[in-house]
């Protein structure tokens, strides 16, 4: 009923944006508008109005050059790995020297993959690129079957292969834990594609570690209470109708709460730059809500299997993580080089949870080891923005070249 109340209300005001959207293009198209009566104020109105919703599909990556040494070169999406809930898209760019293989491994955390846009790009200038495009579990047929946290592990082990050997991996929050049990599973294998580096960025290894709101929030309910409360079916109307899912319009309304008042005031000064026609400092603002408003939702199992490894059990900082009832342990990781970055204002993913994976990888030594904490950054500026170009893209850039 959850879903379908959310998706009754989002049709009914349908209408009403499309009105908006329209009366708004039509404002722009008039010269002279203000001096009718109608003013900036009604248009600008409008123009919020006809924003006021989310989006359920993936928004283009919109990356179609990229600067190699001195040149721009085009890029172009390749999928070379496909999968019911996940594609394995490569930015390939021709014409250019063998660089190092990079997977990115983007949190599947109710946002598409598109909001490593400039992550992506960055890396794009030395690294052979390639990324986890999650697909939207509500537009995967029930009959696919289910994705939890086993997976999860198994889809990354594979992607990893897909790259061969030699390959550097790169796990953006949420999948820190899962790439880590990914990479200590092929060690312990000795496997050809094991990866000559693995960098977590802002990742739960160790959520016992300066417990924060996301930390206490999903341990002071039981998982009972996650399955009652927050997870739906899928309307009739789309095409996993009757799957179990965490809506991601739930997902946004959580990480949005967290920061009720700065919210409120970008869309504040949204409207002010609307009224006063500052046309870029709004479109710093629209494009950025473009894309934290394009959300996905999770298949309830992962969801629920996540918050209990995770958040409830610490099963991998307490070694007894498995895997399809195979112990994960860190400590088989002896050639992989391991980065972990950590963002000293991050309010998702507090200081010293992910550099609890270098307590967990007994068996590398300290020149294998490398710890990076970015001043003066919170949990998304760590993969975007000046401090991002300029401070943590050198640190990876150096330990993949240490790696190789």
């Amino acid at each position: 009923m959850l879903y379908q109340s959310y998706q009754n209300y989002t049709d009914t005001m349908a209408p009403l944006r499309n009105a908006a959207r329209n009366a708004a293009s039509m404002a722009k198209m008039i010269p002279g508008f203000e001096f009718m009566g109608l003013t900036r104020n009604m248009t600008a109105f409008w123009e919020m109005s006809a924003r006021s919703h989310l989006i359920h599909t993936r928004p283009d990556y919109n990356i179609d050059q990229a600067k190699v040494g001195k040149n721009h070169v085009a890029v172009r999406e390749e999928v070379v790995l496909t999968h019911p809930f996940c594609n394995l898209l490569r930015f390939a760019k021709d014409g250019v020297p063998a660089q190092p293989k990079m997977l990115v491994i983007a949190p599947l955390s109710g946002h598409f993959a598109t909001l490593l846009r400039p992550t992506i790009q960055t890396l794009l200038t030395d690294h052979d690129v390639y990324v986890t495009d999650w697909k939207n579990a509500r537009d995967v047929p029930a009959s696919e079957g289910q994705f939890g946290f086993d997976e999860h592990i198994e889809f990354l082990i594979e992607c990893i292969e897909t790259l061969g050997p030699d390959a550097h991996v790169f796990a953006v929050c949420q999948p820190s834990v899962q790439a880590l049990a990914a990479v200590a599973l092929m060690e312990e294998d000795d496997h050809p594609a094991a990866p000559r580096s693995l960098t977590l960025m802002a990742g739960p290894i160790d959520t016992r570690v300066s417990p924060n709101a996301v930390n206490k929030f999903a341990t002071s309910h039981p998982i009972e209470w996650f399955e009652s409360n927050v997870v739906s079916r899928v309307p009739f109307r789309f095409e996993g109708n009757g799957r179990s899912v965490y809506p991601g319009f739930l997902q946004l309304s959580g990480f949005m709460s967290m920061n009720k008042e700065k919210h409120a005031k970008a869309h504040h000064d949204l409207y002010g730059h609307l009224v006063g026609g500052r046309h870029e400092d709004a479109e710093t603002i629209t494009k950025f809500y473009d894309e934290y408003c394009s959300v996905l939702d999770l298949t309830a199992e992962f969801f629920l299997e996540t918050i209990g490894t995770v958040f409830h059990d610490q099963s991998l900082a307490k070694g007894e993580l498995t895997y399809r009832g195979r112990k994960v342990d860190p400590g088989a990781i002896k050639r992989t080089m391991l980065l972990t970055i950590e963002g000293e204002r991050d309010d998702i993913c507090s200081v010293g949870q992910t550099a609890a994976a270098h307590g967990l990888c007994t068996s590398l030594r300290a020149k294998q080891k490398r710890h990076h904490l970015q001043a003066g950054v919170g949990h998304y500026g760590t993969f975007s923005g000046r401090r991002w170009n300029s401070e943590i893209y050198p640190e990876i850039k150096k330990t993949v070249r240490a790696a190789s």
